[in-house]
């Protein structure tokens, strides 16, 4: 045998034995997704016969303490999760039936369209009528995301630079009532702006987004790059006024959430505008989230909860309980946005992570008994603990970002 052949044959040796290996990942990967979809299924069949059919008033949210369905009416900020998870469910297994629940329940929110209350209309109704659009897309859709999109614009202000959040905010130790706090959560209504900008050709929806996202960038980071969760803005003056937390341990705390919140709006303004400072900063957000982590990537609500220095407001509910829960709605949101920040940074231990992560939600320690959790799919996530609020329960949110992270697992070429 002469030399080329020789190296030919240690070639072969060689590839054989990678391409078994990635066959067996590969049917391990499609085991899985297959095995989650159809447990997904079958929780949100039990969850629709219960709920019946959309009122306005009776949209899932988590469970009371009895273990029964919680829903919210349709001006709740998590409204719009519900008919978001039928779509991916439509998306996951191509059946109409999905598509048909889905359709139902997203023209049920149309109203909200003139809703001015809230900046939360990006979760409202992209979630819903952005996923309509995007996969079973019909006239009308588009024009009711367009004015959803003023709506939310009307809660902006060129002095501030920021769209307002809450109409008032008064911290958990202060008495001084504020009005114009903004969350760190703002960040994920910026898509739907994007995309009403792409489509109505109106270039004011982007601006306003990036300005949004310029002044998150400025004053909701820390030099670590964890994030503050509320600011308060000076209207006369576009001053920050103060900067506190609603739903973290304490004020300078980093509440789980936030930091999630930022990590995923920061990845979706890179993606929509290219401009590199808003990979770094996702990037940097999330190196600080993933270098915080226990052993199995769920992370605990707060990430300073009960350390030194940290001191929860005299009225928050945290200051008497300090137990270091996990919330797996955090870690549902940062594993769906590792799947796409990996692509951008060109760093495979994102795309590691985000498989860890979403296998680690997957498990028994996270995921509900089929025919359990009020048709949930996920435990073991926290709302807000310093309102005293769904601690421990199931939300519907995380059950949303839950499956996004699943439909980008199956999408990512290995």
């Amino acid at each position: 045998m002469n030399l080329k052949n020789l190296k030919w044959v240690l070639f072969t040796f060689a590839i054989v034995p990678l391409t078994v290996s990635c066959q067996v990942k590969q049917k391990k990967k499609a085991e899985f997704i297959k095995e989650n979809v159809a447990f997904a299924v079958a929780q949100t069949d039990y969850m629709l016969k219960t709920v019946g059919e959309p009122t306005g008033k009776n949209y899932p949210r988590t469970t009371k303490n009895n273990g029964e369905l919680a829903v919210t009416n349709m001006y709740d900020w998590t409204s719009g999760f519900f008919p978001g998870t039928l779509w991916y469910l439509y998306e996951l297994t191509d059946d109409a039936r999905w598509k048909d629940a889905a359709e139902k329940w997203t023209v049920s929110l149309e109203p909200l369209k003139r809703f001015t209350g809230t900046h939360d209309l990006g979760f409202m109704m992209y979630c819903s009528y952005g996923n309509a659009e995007r996969l079973a897309s019909k006239a009308g859709y588009n024009d009711i995301l367009i004015e959803t999109a003023n709506s939310l614009c009307s809660r902006f202000s060129e002095k501030t630079g920021v769209i307002k959040s809450w109409n008032s905010f008064k911290s958990w130790n202060d008495t001084v009532l504020f009005h114009y706090p903004v969350i760190i959560d703002n960040m994920m209504n910026l898509e739907m702006l994007f995309y009403a900008s792409k489509v109505s050709g109106d270039k004011k929806y982007y601006d306003i987004a990036v300005k949004h996202a310029n002044s998150t960038l400025e004053n909701h980071f820390r030099d670590d790059f964890s994030t503050y969760h509320v600011l308060a803005y000076d209207t006369a003056s576009s001053r920050v006024l103060a900067k506190h937390t609603a739903q973290g341990f304490s004020d300078n705390s980093t509440w789980a959430r936030g930091q999630a919140w930022a990590i995923y709006g920061f990845t979706i303004t890179y993606r929509e505008t290219k401009d590199p400072k808003y990979l770094d900063a996702a990037i940097k957000a999330t190196d600080f989230y993933l270098n915080h982590l226990p052993e199995d990537l769920v992370t605990f609500w707060d990430f300073n909860v009960g350390e030194a220095g940290y001191t929860p407001g005299v009225r928050s509910y945290a200051a008497g309980f300090q137990e270091k829960l996990r919330d797996a709605s955090a870690a549902a949101i940062v594993c769906s946005a590792l799947f796409e920040l990996g692509g951008y940074a060109d760093n495979p231990g994102y795309f590691d992570s985000a498989v860890k992560m979403l296998h680690s939600l997957a498990s028994p320690a996270y995921k509900a008994a089929l025919g359990s959790n009020a048709g949930f799919l996920l435990m073991h996530c926290v709302g807000s603990i310093p309102h005293k609020t769904e601690i421990d329960k199931p939300l519907v949110y995380a059950d949303y970002y839950f499956l996004e992270a699943l439909i980008r697992y199956r999408n990512l070429n290995d």
